[in-house]
């Protein structure tokens, strides 16, 4: 009798192994090797109608590029302001969306409210297969959600497939892929394998059939989508709804998305009767804020096409040990240990014996290098104990030798700063020339971070 063989697949790229391996030879990633038990081969006698094809048979011959007609790609407004934004204007019709994001974050909000604003036109299907069909009416009731909106509590591909077949929806929300099954895989629901055969078969069907099909997808401890890496290179768009539920406020943000932008993002918030679209999200994250108080700075970046200001808080202290703690909430922990170094080095400032703490408010993130000279500011204000208004804002990447570097886009950010009421800002000096004016803002032009200093704080290095 032959001998059961046990078989290791990396959670993150999907390599097979027949032994375990602390690190992934493929990808390099550690403790990712799980155990799976291989498929039962299929004879030849017995592969007619038991066994399913994976190979889609083409409808037409190949054609060259010039034999394809170019036209415009449908696409299907969900009626959330902020989630078409991030789509591009639209899920396109044919596209398989993946929508991950921490357990509780308002993922099933989200798209339960898509189905009651969609175009009524549109025939919505949504399958849960962590709800019961009575529960979700309860959510959606709360939620002020009605409409005929086709649900099924189902876990087994195969009757989902089926189900699609009969209902012939336009929108499919699969409630969540973690939880999709196929029968004729052995491993349990969940599995690198599970979500990786449903998936291939959601697609083939979103596909043929031209459907816009939702799948929500959990994510893990690292911040990634459960399940194999090669999840997200199958879907066309992963979308990631981020935000901490201790606070209102949440991000979607498009991680992938082969027929729009990468860098959009939506801004909601979380209220009683579901999600809010926030259509000024600066002002929302600029609330509070107060006034005259040392170590606040405000930056603008660019999110896709559009400018949004934020608050960056700095805290400096004496160090109470031998070596100086650094804390970062919202930038890049590396990005602000080299921003401490230039401060202490080009700016004059001896801030390596102090604690630091760096945080950006709201919960934003923020990896573009025109918040480096917001931030130098915030830290500087809070060493010397000087506000440095509520009125200046600053734009600049701040490179090793201290100087300041111009960023793109700077018109449309100073614009988004003179809108909301700021008469300061600090720029590039080198790029003074190409600044428009604007009314009732002054421009501060520096060429590095110690001629910054000098002009808001009055500091001579």
């Amino acid at each position: 009798m032959a001998k059961n063989k046990t078989l290791y697949v990396c959670s993150d790229c999907g390599y097979e192994s027949a032994k375990w391996m602390g690190r992934c030879p493929s990808c390099g990633a550690w403790n990712k090797m799980e155990e799976q038990e291989p498929a039962a081969p299929v004879s030849s006698a017995a592969s007619g109608p038991q066994r399913k094809s994976t190979v889609t048979v083409p409808s037409a011959p190949a054609r060259t590029l010039d034999q394809i007609e170019e036209g415009e790609q449908e696409r299907s407004r969900c009626g959330i302001a902020e989630f078409d934004r991030v789509l591009g204007g639209g899920a396109v019709v044919g596209a398989l969306v993946l929508v991950g994001g921490a357990p509780g974050i308002g993922k099933s909000t989200l798209l339960l409210q898509m189905c009651g604003k969609i175009d009524a036109n549109r025939r919505v299907l949504y399958i849960t297969g962590e709800e019961s069909e009575r529960q979700l009416k309860l959510r959606a009731t709360r939620l002020g959600v009605d409409g005929d909106i086709y649900v099924l509590a189902e876990t087994d591909i195969d009757s989902i497939v089926t189900c699609i077949d009969e209902v012939s929806p336009d929108v499919v929300i699969i409630d969540s892929i973690q939880t999709v099954s196929d029968a004729d895989v052995s491993s349990a629901p969940g599995s690198i394998t599970q979500v990786r055969e449903c998936t291939m078969r959601l697609m083939r069907v979103t596909k043929d059939k031209g459907l816009t099909v939702f799948v929500v997808g959990h994510i893990n401890k690292e911040g990634s989508i459960a399940g194999p890496k090669v999840l997200e290179h199958m879907v066309d768009c992963v979308l990631y709804f981020e935000g901490e539920r201790s606070t209102s406020f949440r991000i979607l943000r498009a991680a992938k998305n082969r027929f729009g932008s990468t860098n959009e993002i939506g801004v909601f918030e979380m209220v009683d009767n579901g999600l809010k679209c926030v259509e000024n999200p600066s002002e929302m994250l600029l609330s509070g804020r107060p006034e005259n108080s040392p170590g606040t700075c405000v930056a603008c970046v660019v999110e896709g096409t559009r400018p949004i200001l934020a608050e960056v808080q700095a805290l400096l202290c004496q160090a109470g040990y031998n070596s100086a703690a650094r804390r970062s909430n919202g930038i890049d922990y590396n990005r602000t240990a080299m921003l401490l170094a230039v401060l202490e080095k080009r700016g004059g400032l001896p801030v390596s014996n102090c604690d630091s703490y760096i945080n950006v408010i709201g919960g934003l993130f923020l990896d573009e290098p025109a918040a480096d000279l917001a931030t130098i500011l915030a830290i500087a204000s809070s060493y010397l104990d000087r506000p440095l208004g509520a009125d200046l804002a600053a734009i600049g990447e701040v490179g090793l030798s201290g100087e300041v570097r111009s960023v793109s886009a700077l018109n449309q950010r100073l614009s988004e700063i003179s809108r909301l009421g700021f008469t300061r800002c600090v720029i590039p000096a080198h790029v003074r020339d190409e600044v428009k004016h604007f009314d009732g803002m002054k421009v501060i032009p520096v060429s590095n971070v110690r001629e910054a200093i000098r002009a808001v704080l009055g500091k001579n290095g």
